[in-house]
């Protein structure tokens, strides 16, 4: 494990250009935590609380999770020791208001953001990687139908299990994600570059490619 000091890092990224695969990466490489707000509910519904119980009634009917709740949620985990080190915060902000709140509340804390990281990709690639994205039922294995190669059409490379498509994995439904990041986003954008913290980095060649410009930004080269 190499270490880089103190390194609070924030994720902005479109459908498909490769946030998870890059924070696991970075929590693995550097020992920083990675938060996802997702998890974070997620993990308190399966806790059978009673905010957890709440939080799955809205998730449930379709509704988003009060603002109020996230930040509680992200308080309370940003006080943990393990966040001493440094923290990848991925799934939030969704917007600007959001992202005020946070630099005000992360300050506080004394946890506030070093690197806002942009993952720019086309929305071609990115249409490729999500209407092209194929998994194994049995053993979790991820393909892409336009750029990987297959030993027998349709099946697992690992297990040969018959491969299976994401219902949402659709042109129409990828159009709607990727217009909502835009509207919701450029301002996000705009406030991080503001704060003069904003990096952008290509994420449309490769993983590596993409990791390799993420170290040369937080100084881990």
């Amino acid at each position: 494990m190499e270490g880089v000091g103190n390194m609070n890092i924030v994720f902005i990224a479109p459908p498909a250009a490769g946030k998870g695969t890059q924070s696991k990466l970075l929590s693995d490489k550097y020992g920083i935590v990675h938060i996802s707000t997702g998890d974070l509910l997620r993990s308190e519904v399966a806790s059978g609380s009673e905010l957890g119980n709440h939080i799955n009634e809205l998730l449930k009917s379709g509704k988003l999770v009060d603002d109020e709740i996230v930040f509680n949620m992200l308080e309370t985990r940003l006080k943990q020791k393990d966040c001493d080190k440094g923290y990848i915060l991925d799934g939030f902000p969704r917007n600007l208001e959001q992202a005020k709140i946070y630099d005000e509340m992360a300050k506080r804390l004394n946890r506030p953001i070093d690197y806002a990281i942009l993952l720019n990709i086309t929305r071609e690639e990115a249409m490729r990687r999500i209407t092209g994205r194929v998994s194994c039922p049995a053993c979790g294995a991820v393909y892409n139908e336009y750029s990987d190669v297959f030993t027998y059409s349709g099946m697992c490379n690992h297990c040969s299990a018959k491969l299976v498509k994401r219902e949402d994995d659709n042109i129409e439904t990828f159009n709607q994600r990727f217009d909502t990041y835009l509207s919701r986003t450029q301002p996000i954008i705009e406030h991080y570059k503001m704060k003069g913290i904003l990096h952008v980095v290509d994420s449309g060649i490769s993983k590596e490619n993409t990791f390799a410009q993420i170290e040369s930004i937080i100084g881990g080269n």
